[in-house]
């Protein structure tokens, strides 16, 4: 299903789903993506493979392949099916089942100016206005209309700050000096 040269696992890889049930007779499988728009998913031609941690793969299966092409990924009812060259049948995309989807975060679409990929604010240092460090970014959460920073202060017994992620707050991420300016006081 892969040849050695595109098997080589990417230094930038970051789950983005995994692979669901078989759909139809000839090789679909549905994807259940972790974002919305699953952008990445969408935009790659190779996915990496792994298995997943709490699904056993039956002894007589093919070994998972690492690396998979994608011919096509498409939104169907309420998910994504997609469908790979290496996958003819149904027998094989249901061996694919519980396999978790990796892409190298340098294969993603390029955000617009003042968007964010989650996975590039994690880990990421916050201060206030006044510089004062709040800690780091160890989330986020999806209230719907907006995301909200988790953020865990450097003091061990501090508990965590939530911090929404709108312009009323965030006067500025820079992700290239791995920082978050936030309008918020240590008192809140």
């Amino acid at each position: 299903m892969a040849h050695d040269a595109l098997a080589t696992w990417p230094d930038d890889a970051l789950e983005v789903g995994r692979i669901g049930e078989a759909w139809g007779l000839k090789g679909g499988f549905r994807v259940l993506a972790y974002a919305d728009p699953p952008e990445a998913l969408l935009a790659a031609s190779r996915w990496h493979l792994r298995p997943s941690e709490d699904q056993r793969r039956p002894a007589a299966a093919a070994p998972l392949p690492a690396t998979l092409e994608i011919a096509s990924v498409r939104a169907s009812g309420d998910g994504l099916v997609a469908s790979s060259p290496a996958v003819p049948d149904r027998t094989a995309a249901e061996a694919l089942r519980g396999a978790r989807i990796f892409i190298a975060r340098s294969q993603f679409p390029q955000p617009a100016v003042d968007e964010f990929y989650w996975a590039d604010l994690i880990g990421l240092g916050v201060v206030n206005r006044d510089g004062v460090p709040l800690g780091s970014v160890v989330g986020l959460i999806d209230t719907g209309p907006q995301s909200v920073l988790r953020i865990q202060p450097q003091a061990a017994d501090a508990g965590e700050v939530l911090i929404p992620f709108v312009s009323a707050y965030v006067d500025g991420v820079d992700l290239a000096a791995r920082r978050i300016v936030v309008d918020w006081g240590l008192d809140f």
